[in-house]
């Protein structure tokens, strides 16, 4: 299963290892067991230090598809349920090898809060092996896992335990159950994990003691947001030998969701992913501090500003850069919110799989509208898209494209009036056309909204003057209302949401910044 190349780069992995790990995997009977058998064989045999040892765990493990790793013959409290391939590989590889002692780069705060725990967390992580979000959340919780021994988590491919996809009626990935209980599911990340787990646990934050900024100096320049225009502004400011520090709730910000990227210039094709990791590798190449996996949630205006970070950190700072992006837009209709995890989705790379062979909608005939359509097409029986105005804003390659396919139908001059669900679960859309005004009801298993972004802005009512969208207003130099707050990319009121452009009004509201200290300090 595991190709030449793949072992040469694991056994460079291995060489670095310094403490045993074992794969336990249960005994038993699957129709998947002996590929499992043979994938964990293999990756064993990469490294002195890893072995692969078959045992009855006497009911620990979920089925005879489940192992979990022991370091140094002690458990790490890390499970995997399934075959971690496809976007899990890397999960199961970091696991090892952090287990191993490599280290852990969690945010140090976030580090603070994970090792304060002192009672007994339990997380189950479903995932589906197409999912690029999923792998970000079982890392981190693998690594909450390996911080803390009161902590145990469990990977599980919903694809092979459909009957406990079935039970508790789980229709997204991820989705994260903490002691039995549902956590959170959808798009999840590091920081909302941590918000969520402090909003069950407030006493975690108070045990954690540590402050990893209470003796940093007054910051020249903070950066609130990670993604492309947060980054080309934290490493301007850095090359300008200015003290910068980055806010982020993860680096790629909504890049990181976005699979194919062609218009990146001189980068013929990348993959968001890919792109995030680029960026946070070219931050890392500067002094800059990273607080990642946080928000800010207030901000004191003045001639130095304090920011006050979810992790009870405080923060200070001669100029302020806001770069926290956007979001998905919600349709605000009936049955939306209540039936999201359930039906209702606004990522069909990560839970398209979950609609196979069923009949799904697209609501939104942008881009991003119609390029879901393509994706899905490959996966479902059928996707209708649903376009508000009489024609789609689409690219015409992508329309052309979509046009071709026989389980792509398009219905343009149509509002979405609600959302149908029965049992938890969603059945169908009703929807106007427009032209006519008449209602209709089409039976669907899935719906996927794709209708643009949201900025991020609503932590700054108050702090510098917004438009009627909630975008930040700015001048060409990126200046806000705010003396010494700038703000670029995708939350302000610059048009054309494009990674290109953030970058470049990232770049330009850092010199701007530089500017103004100059000037006043």
């Amino acid at each position: 299963m595991l190709s030449p190349e793949i072992k040469q780069a694991l056994q460079a992995y291995a060489s670095k290892m310094t403490q045993k790990v074992t794969f336990v995997l249960q005994t038993g009977e699957h129709p998947k067991r002996a590929e499992l058998l043979e994938f964990l064989t293999g990756i064993a045999e990469t490294g002195d230090l890893l072995a692969l040892e078959e045992r009855d765990t006497q009911g620990k493990l979920r089925s005879p598809i489940s192992f979990t790793l022991e370091a140094g013959d002690k458990p790490t409290g890390i499970t995997f349920s399934g075959i971690p391939s496809g976007h899990e590989f890397n999960s199961l590889v970091l696991a090892y090898l952090q287990a191993s002692g490599t280290e852990i780069k969690l945010d140090e705060s976030v580090q603070n809060i994970v090792t304060s725990v002192d009672e007994t967390l339990n997380f189950e992580v479903f995932v589906s092996l197409s999912c690029h979000n999923c792998p970000d959340v079982v890392q981190a919780i693998n690594q909450f896992a390996l911080l803390n021994d009161n902590i145990s988590t469990e990977m599980i491919d919903g694809g092979l335990f459909q009957e406990v996809i079935e039970e508790r009626n789980i229709q997204g990935v991820p989705t994260v159950y903490l002691n039995g209980e549902l956590l959170a599911n959808g798009k999840i990340d590091t920081a909302k994990l941590i918000e969520k787990l402090v909003e069950k646990h407030p006493s975690i934050l108070e045990k954690s003691q540590k402050n990893p900024t209470e003796n940093l100096p007054v910051q020249d320049v903070t950066v609130i947001g990670g993604g492309p225009a947060g980054v080309a502004a934290a490493i301007y400011a850095a090359r300008k030998g200015l003290a910068v520090t980055v806010i982020a709730d993860r680096v790629g910000g909504q890049v990181k969701d976005t699979m194919g990227i062609e218009n990146f210039i001189s980068v013929v094709e990348t993959t968001g992913p890919k792109l995030s990791q680029d960026m946070l590798t070219h931050l890392q190449e500067h002094d800059i501090t990273l607080r990642e996996h946080f928000k800010v949630e207030k901000i004191e205006k003045g001639d130095i500003k304090r920011l006050h970070l979810s992790s009870g950190e405080q923060i200070e700072t001669k100029t302020l850069i806001i770069a926290t992006g956007a979001k998905w837009r919600e349709l605000g209709v009936p049955g939306e919110k209540e039936n999201i995890g359930n039906g209702v989705a606004y990522c069909p790379h990560c839970d398209g799989p979950f609609f196979k062979d069923k009949d799904v909608a697209v609501i939104g005939g942008g881009n991003s509208g119609i390029e879901a359509a393509i994706d899905l097409a490959g996966i479902v029986k059928s996707v209708t898209v649903f376009e508000f105005m009489p024609e789609l804003k689409a690219d015409k390659v992508l329309v052309d494209s979509a046009t071709k396919r026989d389980n792509i139908r398009i219905i343009k001059n149509a509002a979405t009036e609600q959302v149908l669900a029965e049992s938890s679960k969603v059945t169908g859309l009703q929807y106007q056309d427009r032209a006519t005004e008449e209602s209709h009801v089409e039976p669907f298993a899935g719906i996927f909204v794709q209708i643009g972004l949201v900025p991020n802005s609503q932590f700054l009512d108050g702090v510098v003057e917004l438009s009627k969208f909630g975008e930040v207003i700015v001048n060409e130099r990126c200046e806000t209302s705010e003396p010494g707050i700038f703000a670029c990319g995708d939350v302000t009121t610059v048009p054309y949401k494009q990674i290109i452009i953030a970058m470049g009004e990232g770049s330009k509201a850092s010199l701007t910044a530089f500017e103004y200290l100059i000037k006043n300090f």
